[in-house]
């Protein structure tokens, strides 16, 4: 396994060089949109792909993430994802965020995806800070992202990175911290987590979409449903579609699959 993600990390490094990697045809998007035909990977980054281009399609300033508990569904093994996803992260493949949702969320998001993230954030502040006061962006994404990988960072050590590039003031974290880029821990204010910048009105939609989807099971007779109809139902107050969600409930133990000869079913889990 560990060669396969070794492969492909090889693979990705040769696409970004030569800036040539073709985005996925539209049939093949189609191919991997049903839910049961595509339940399990038996490689992490196979999943971190596929899931990528499933993201759905909100408008939200956003670019695409995968829960923990998403992969933890469509993989086997939670051992062996954990440990891709760390070998990943050090490779710079990506980055891990711990989510503020009240419980021990973690979200993946490729390192392209975060960096053009961090590049809208600049541009959408050009013409309203003074260009001094951005330079911290350049910083940020230079010396910090690129040198800790870790999802939280100590105060002292984000101010001796941020130096490398220049002169560290207070309204420099401040700037950081109301762009989305940063949080203080609450245990800890000392220390920050990592945030992805415009995605606080995603995590509200994230938990009602799970109690909506919860709900609606409960509601059943026997609190399950076929997987084919229930994907194809459309959620009131979650932006995120219900396969993001069903995958996420099924990863964390909120729920359940059962495949019979008629197909995969969907059951709440008993407590």
């Amino acid at each position: 396994m560990a060669r396969n993600i070794s492969d492909s990390l090889k693979g990705k490094k040769r696409a970004r060089e030569s800036d040539a990697e073709p985005e996925p045809e539209s049939g093949d998007i189609d191919q991997i949109l049903s839910l049961e035909e595509n339940l399990t990977f038996s490689d992490t980054l196979v999943a971190l792909r596929i899931m990528r281009e499933q993201f759905p399609q909100i408008d939200k300033p956003i670019q695409p993430f995968i829960l923990r508990s998403q992969l933890y569904s469509s993989v086997e093994d939670r051992t062996q994802v954990d440990r891709d996803l760390e070998t990943l992260r050090r490779e710079k493949v990506l980055r891990i965020f711990k989510l503020n949702t009240g419980q021990d969320d973690h979200a993946i998001m490729f390192l392209d995806d975060y960096l053009c993230q961090v590049d809208r954030v600049v541009k959408r502040l050009e013409g309203e800070k003074e260009r001094d006061i951005l330079e911290v962006f350049k910083w940020f994404r230079s010396h910090v992202i690129d040198f800790k990988l870790e999802p939280s960072i100590e105060h002292q050590e984000l101010c001796v990175l941020l130096s490398l590039g220049g002169k560290v003031k207070d309204e420099h974290i401040s700037l950081l911290m109301n762009s989305g880029l940063l949080t203080r821990q609450l245990m800890d204010p000392n220390i920050y987590w990592f945030t992805i910048p415009n995605i606080g009105s995603i995590l509200k939609g994230l938990s009602q979409g799970r109690k909506e989807v919860l709900s609606l099971l409960n509601r059943r007779r026997y609190k399950e449903m076929m997987l084919a109809p229930l994907e194809k139902k459309r959620l009131r107050f979650s932006s995120l579609d219900m396969r993001f969600h069903l995958r996420d409930l099924i990863g964390s133990g909120h729920l359940k699959i059962v495949q019979i000869p008629t197909g995969i079913v969907v059951r709440v889990s008993k407590d």
